[in-house]
């Protein structure tokens, strides 16, 4: 059988990556998928940068979309990134020339998903995104594949080790006795290249948004959304936060959560205070974490690396196999068409219990005071934590919550912020019960 022919576009860490494994693995892929996976050609912004491998056998080009219309290329690989520009200019160049198109593109499925994958449909090709999500773990497959026979209830998880990275490091400064706040960690994460030097897109939690797109479309059969996900990040997590969480028996984690109730889906990525107890509480460092909730095998939960060239590049390569193989599926699990807009759950209308940490001069009846703000939005409280202080001193005060509407606890908080006595915005993180 002749072999698999690919262009690849785009020769960062990811593109390294495919070129040394495609060369270290050549015999058992060629083994498992009964032809071989050969790279053709190739593209990026610099052909004079040093590279940690040798492509002079293969054919450079300059503009990526060549590979769209080279007859010889049977698959082509987007490893640009970027919703838009070149990266998506290429993805429908290569499907409407009938080519497969592999990608690791998050950002440009979850914005323009549902058209490019009724594009690959019309042509009959594959459009395929393994190494879009979590990296190195194979959940694209696992949701579309091996939970084939559930309905899935939900799905939720630890989608970012940037950010995952940076809450591990602040709870553990904190257990050796040593608080680190957020700002200084970052710059520890971007010097150990952990964090880009503009981190936004994954500490404000637009990265774990494009993913859990991703997810829900598969779990629920949804044309990707992206624009109805609720999106918080992680920048305003103090250490004091983080302390007082562990004292209450949780870790903070920044969480993507897709789930399926009878008012509709909830679609949200946000800090969540977590169990400690619970099996996610213990992902640490730049891991990432799935779980995954069928109708009739309950919880699964998958763990690995979430990102990094060799990992994601092993994710690309087990699409390729897929396609050498010649097996075919649908881009998100089901035919195009019937893939429908779902009512979105507004986060007014999402019911759990919360942390919220006021800041307070200790005046005689300030207690009171915020109780009766909760009272009137029947916000019930269910422990309160003060620490004594100096006469005159701002104080914490830390509450918990039985169940409530978010909405309602977001208008008791408004009232409280106005009280004299409240010297900072009250700081509000959901508990999630997983």
């Amino acid at each position: 059988m002749k072999s698999l022919r690919i262009g690849v576009a785009g020769l960062g860490n990811v593109g390294s990556g495919l070129f040394n494994l495609l060369l270290k693995e050549k015999s058992i892929i060629e083994e498992r998928c009964g032809r071989q996976i050969e790279i053709l050609m190739v593209s990026a912004r610099n052909k004079e940068k040093l590279r940690d491998f040798d492509f002079s056998k293969v054919k450079w080009v300059d503009d990526p979309l060549t590979m769209a219309e080279c007859p010889d290329i049977d698959v082509v690989c987007e490893l640009i990134g970027g919703e838009s520009g070149v990266a998506l200019d290429l993805t429908r160049a290569a499907l409407s020339s009938g080519k497969h198109l592999v990608t690791a593109n998050k950002a440009m499925l979850a914005i323009h998903g549902d058209k490019l994958s009724n594009l690959a449909e019309e042509k009959g090709v594959q459009l395929c995104f393994e190494a879009a999500v979590a990296g190195g773990i194979p959940i694209i497959k696992s949701m579309r594949e091996g939970f084939a026979g559930n309905s899935i209830l939900g799905v939720f998880g630890i989608l970012n080790g940037t950010c995952n990275f940076i809450l591990t490091r602040m709870y553990n400064s904190i257990s050796n006795g040593n608080p680190i706040e957020f700002n200084d960690v970052l710059r520890e994460a971007q010097q150990l290249g952990y964090a880009e030097s503009e981190p936004s897109a994954d500490i404000d939690g637009a990265d774990s948004a494009h993913k859990i797109c991703l997810l829900s479309s598969l779990a629920f059969g949804m044309k990707p959304d992206f624009e109805s996900i609720h999106i918080e990040g992680i920048r305003h997590i103090s250490a004091l936060d983080i302390a007082y969480a562990a004292e209450l028996g949780y870790r903070v984690k920044l969480l993507a959560i897709a789930r399926q109730t009878l008012a509709g889906i909830e679609n949200r990525v946000h800090p969540c205070m977590i169990s400690e107890e619970s099996t996610i509480a213990r992902v640490d460092g730049v891991n990432n974490a799935v779980v995954i909730n069928g109708s009739f095998v309950g919880n699964s939960i998958f763990e690995g690396p979430g990102a990094g060239g060799n990992a994601t590049a092993s994710a690309v390569v087990s699409d390729l196999i897929d396609i050498a193989r010649g097996q075919y599926t649908h881009t998100f699990g089901i035919p195009v068409h019937n893939l429908k807009r779902k009512n979105i759950v507004s986060m007014d209308d999402i019911v759990g219990p919360y942390y919220i940490r006021l800041m307070l001069v200790d005046k005689p009846g300030v207690i009171a005071d915020i109780s009766a703000c909760l009272r009137d939005q029947n916000v019930s409280v269910e422990s309160m934590i003060q620490r004594a202080r100096n006469p005159g001193d701002a104080v914490p005060v830390v509450l918990t919550t039985h169940d409530a509407k978010e909405g309602a606890v977001r208008i008791a908080l408004k009232a409280v912020s106005k009280l004299s006595a409240v010297v900072e915005e009250p700081c509000m993180i959901r508990i999630e019960k997983i």
